[in-house]
């Protein structure tokens, strides 16, 4: 991209602007969020636990769903107005990342929101989890890594824009 470009100068840095912060609250959130459900189901605190995963649950609605969105769209105009193609092997690889995140993420949403279920009816009811609350937790805990560690690496990739292969 030419710097003298005038008006699509300001346009790319404001779209990256947007494309950066929208990451950060990304993988920000999704970090914070794992890292207090996370502590919550080794608490031994159903209190915990209910109001944790709810509020992940929320967290994931009002921030994460609304950064997904907008990476891609963000991501999208940015490859356009610096005319990279998508088959740029940095570029191709972070795509094909974001994928694999958004596939191990979108049952991990399923499964947070059963997990705040079964921990409200718990605090509600009788005061105990099921054994299911606790499948789902390690189900949640092993998708979430390789998404986290896929997501780490989409940030190396964007800012580090490697000579992959040729």
């Amino acid at each position: 991209m030419d710097p003298d470009q005038g008006s699509e100068v300001t346009t790319y840095f404001v779209v990256k602007w947007i494309h950066v912060l929208s990451s950060v609250v990304l993988v920000g959130t999704g970090f914070g969020t794992a890292f207090y459900l996370f502590f919550a189901n080794r608490s031994g605190s159903l209190e915990a636990q209910a109001v944790v995963s709810r509020l992940v649950v929320r967290a994931d609605w009002w921030f994460t769903t609304p950064a997904v969105l907008v990476q891609p769209a963000s991501g999208l105009y940015l490859v356009h107005l610096a005319g990279w193609p998508l088959t740029t092997p940095w570029l191709a690889l972070s795509i094909g990342l974001f994928v694999v995140t958004g596939a191990l993420w979108l049952p991990v949403v399923w499964l947070q929101l059963r997990m705040a279920a079964m921990a409200s009816a718990a605090r509600t009811d009788s005061g105990e989890l099921p054994a299911r609350y606790w499948r789902y937790a390690r189900c949640w805990e092993a998708l979430g890594y390789p998404a986290f560690v896929a997501m780490l690496a989409v940030f190396y990739l964007m800012v580090a824009k490697p000579t992959l292969w040729e």
